[in-house]
């Protein structure tokens, strides 16, 4: 194969991967992609100077009410690279079809990342060290959502109070593992908020009645853990946050995270060893995600 097919087909590979989607991955959600134009960045945490109540009424020929500004504060940090290769032996090749063989290659390796990037945000985001006391409650005994006296509602009230008394804005998003989602399909206190002629199936979009949070997911995807047993990604909590809803985003917009990725970044090429009896299908990518606001956010663990 000559270098400007592999050129191609490689071309045509990368734009499967940036593609390719798998419903499982919610982290987005929490940590949305801002693309950079270097891998050496500065991260910003804003203050409250946005919700600040001014002196605005000017008199006639009396000076402009000038804002003293606050500042921010930042840090900077440097992307990680990240890449992870599919081998395919020329016998393989030979008995299947090649591109085909390429694109399940191809799946395999970008699932591989975005599984990576998923857990590194779940890490993040359900580490109760990353939030203040006031930002964060451990459910036990009857609050737990299994037990018939708990009060969702309730709990999840003190979580939007919490974060709007921080930001001034109530959570916006909600994420919970699994386990959380079936708990609550089945939770006393919320079934009995539907009317009584109903079937009484709690579903998401009335738990975004309920809990007056316009974006709510269940985290469902898995790992296998060191011992190689399967694990939940998104375990036993709910995030409530506050992302902003913007049709383009900078490191500059105030939220409770998100993930940068160096623009671009994003390949698939081919490379050989052994010989070149073995091919490697190979994805590279160059992110980080950042918890930038933990004040925008509040962790309820232990939850069932």
């Amino acid at each position: 194969m000559g270098r400007l097919e592999d050129l191609r087909i490689n071309a045509y590979l990368s734009e499967v991967a940036r593609g390719y989607g798998n419903n499982s991955f919610i982290a987005e959600n929490l940590f949305p992609i801002i693309d950079s134009e270097k891998e050496k960045i500065d991260i910003f945490q804003f203050n409250k100077e946005a919700f600040q109540l001014y002196d605005t009424e000017r008199a006639i020929r009396a000076n402009s009410n000038v804002i003293s500004p606050k500042g921010f504060s930042k840090h900077t940090a440097t992307l990680a690279e990240h890449d992870l290769a599919y081998p395919i032996d020329y016998r393989e090749e030979d008995e299947a079809e090649k591109v085909k063989l390429q694109l399940h290659a191809t799946n395999v390796v970008t699932e591989g990342l975005k599984l990576k990037l998923e857990k590194q945000c779940a890490d993040l985001a359900q580490d109760p060290k990353n939030y203040a006391t006031e930002n964060k409650i451990a459910l036990s005994g009857t609050s737990q959502f299994t037990n018939e006296a708990s009060d969702p509602l309730k709990v999840v009230n003190a979580g939007k109070d919490a974060v709007c008394g921080k930001i001034g804005k109530d959570p916006n998003t909600l994420v919970m593992g699994q386990e959380v989602w079936q708990a609550l399909k089945q939770n006393t206190s919320l079934k009995n908020l539907i009317a009584s002629s109903s079937n009484k199936i709690i579903t998401l979009d009335l738990l975004k009645e309920f809990f007056e949070i316009e974006n709510i997911v269940v985290g469902r995807s898995i790992y296998a853990d060191a011992n190689n047993n399967f694990a939940r990604v998104w375990g036993n909590n709910i995030i409530l946050a506050y992302v902003p809803k913007l049709t383009s985003r900078t490191e500059y917009d105030p939220s409770f995270g998100y993930t940068v990725r160096k623009k671009d970044a994003l390949q698939i090429d081919e490379y050989q060893k052994e010989g070149n009896k073995v091919k490697y299908i190979r994805a590279t990518d160059i992110y980080t995600p950042f918890l930038v606001g933990a004040e925008a956010g509040y962790l309820i663990s232990n939850a069932v």
